[in-house]
């Protein structure tokens, strides 16, 4: 298999993504490298004339569309949304994501559950048989920090899963703080048997906010390698 040049493949898969996007659309606008590809892409689509309304699922990407002039409204304001596009982590066949790795996978998943159509743009590197090669975010409130590491740790452990989990941390060295002000602990629990008992799980621990495993979201996601993109899921309307 040839090298993949992981930018222009990003940006391959954000340029197709483009064609399930209709005028006077209800736009979620996703967060992370190949989210911002879709973006710019689509700025340059605005500028020629392009009508959409978007909701953005960070500071980050909100600050990148505004700056190519692209509508940036609240969720407030567009509850229902017919699309949103965003990247992934990693995916497994059966259009099951690990996303989180941006710091965004709360908004990220409200945003998502709120739009009609989820279309995941992706290299190939993402791409895996079986969830868990990319660590799994899990999103949790400061408060009580240890315990909810504890519990999720017991949790590992009742699932036959490695108990390994970090404390996400900026490059200042604090903590990673997300928009909503809460920290992420990367869980390396390695290969995900069940993923959907695993997400389960974790939602019943009352300081876990949300966690990275997207399943049942995806329609659509366009997987781009060295020289072609292709499609799991649905086609572009």
């Amino acid at each position: 298999m040839a090298a993949i040049d992981l930018s222009a493949a990003k940006r391959r898969a954000a340029f197709r993504a483009l064609d399930f996007v209709r005028a006077d659309m209800r736009l979620g606008l996703g967060t992370g490298s190949t989210a911002t590809e879709f973006i710019r892409a689509l700025g340059t689509r605005v500028a020629d004339g392009l009508k959409v309304r978007c909701v953005a699922t960070s500071k980050a990407t909100a600050d990148l569309a505004q700056s190519l002039s692209i509508p940036i409204a609240s969720l407030d304001d567009l509850p229902e949304l017919d699309l949103v596009v965003d990247g992934a982590d990693e995916f497994d066949p059966d259009l099951r994501l690990i996303k989180g790795g941006g710091g965004a996978l709360l908004r990220e998943k409200i945003v998502a559950a709120a739009s009609m159509k989820m279309v995941v743009i992706a290299d190939a590197s993402k791409e895996v048989a079986r969830l868990g090669r990319f660590p799994l975010p899990v999103e949790v409130d400061p408060f009580g920090l240890e315990s909810t590491r504890r519990h999720v740790i017991n949790l590992a452990r009742a699932l036959s899963l490695p108990p390994s989990l970090a404390l996400r941390r900026a490059a200042e060295g604090h903590a990673f703080v997300t928009d909503g002000g809460h920290y992420i602990l990367d869980c390396a629990f390695g290969s995900i048997g069940d993923p959907e008992a695993l997400a389960r799980s974790l939602a019943t621990i009352p300081g876990v906010m949300e966690h990275g495993l997207f399943i049942g979201l995806a329609s659509t996601i366009i997987v781009a390698d060295a020289t072609e993109t292709r499609l799991l899921g649905e086609a572009a309307e």
